[in-house]
């Protein structure tokens, strides 16, 4: 539902936006954010992702902002945000003023908000998200995790994300787990299907299928270190068991456990660098 004061037409772009969450830290949306850029990357465009957080508590603002470049930009644009996903009240009043003009703001709208909290130069697209997950849901943290992906499918059907791409990330992360899987695609369905009974979607920034993304992957800075710590030869890791913590130890554990040999110029790692890899957990 449309919630603004004056008729905007919005941004007109295709493949060449920025989309930025506004979330609280511990929703579980960072999952449900990671499939939304992985999802446009399959598509084959260019999507650069940065999670920008003060501190990493549960209870605090987090953001994820996602560049979308069909000419490969990969830094940060600069300036204000194309769609913003406020899904935090606690930062309602900043992330509606990093919009740009003529830009689009996506919220829950099962409560509605007082018309001051808005902007006269931006489309307002609200998704009673919470009642919808309410509906269908019954246990606290199903609703919680499923609102999300609900709000995945409602994004999909505004910006025409090709929900096969979803489906075929959901398959590959529970892989073995059908009915997860099955349950997923219903909340990603439950929230696109109501964006197309109730709005007029697609709205001005949308996606088209391209082949920019050549040989490129998907990996997180985390991630991406403890890939190089792995080529690097490191063969003992130390650290601390304290929440919250970095998810680069588990990328380094991933990757040591998952790789049949390991090869660097001039050197091979074990065959099975698991078995030479020593885990010392300080106390």
């Amino acid at each position: 539902m449309l919630q603004q004061l004056d008729r905007v037409e919005g941004l007109q772009r295709i493949n060449d936006f920025v989309v930025k969450f506004a979330n609280v830290n511990g929703s579980g949306s960072a999952s449900a954010n990671a499939l939304f850029a992985k999802s446009i990357l399959r598509m084959g465009i260019t999507a650069t992702p940065r999670n920008i957080f003060p501190s990493n508590i549960q209870g605090l603002p987090t953001w994820y902002e996602v560049r979308i470049s069909d000419a490969g930009h990969m830094a940060a644009r600069g300036g204000g945000v194309d769609l913003m996903v406020a899904m935090n009240p606690q930062t309602w009043d900043q992330d509606v003023r990093s919009i740009e003009p003529d830009g689009y703001l996506f919220y829950d709208n099962t409560k509605p908000m007082p018309l001051e909290k808005f902007r006269t130069d931006i489309v307002v697209i609200g998704v009673p998200l919470t009642e919808i997950t309410n509906t269908a849901y019954k246990d606290s943290r199903q609703r919680q995790l499923f609102k999300n992906i609900v709000g995945l499918g409602a994004l999909a059907a505004l910006i025409e994300i090709d929900p096969a791409a979803i489906e075929q990330l959901l398959a590959e992360q529970f892989k073995g787990r059908d009915k997860l899987i099955a349950a997923n695609v219903q909340a990603l369905h439950m929230g696109r299907d109501w964006v197309r009974q109730h709005l007029d979607c697609p709205i001005g920034l949308t996606l088209r299928h391209a082949d920019s993304v050549g040989d490129r992957i998907f990996i997180d800075g985390n991630s991406a270190a403890a890939l190089g710590a792995v080529y690097g030869g490191a063969t003992v890791c130390a650290w601390y068991p304290i929440t919250p913590s970095s998810s680069w130890l588990k990328g380094l554990f991933a990757i040591a456990t998952g790789c049949a040999s390991i090869r660097r110029p001039g050197k091979t790692i074990l065959p099975l660098f698991r078995q030479k890899m020593r885990w010392r957990q300080s106390e």
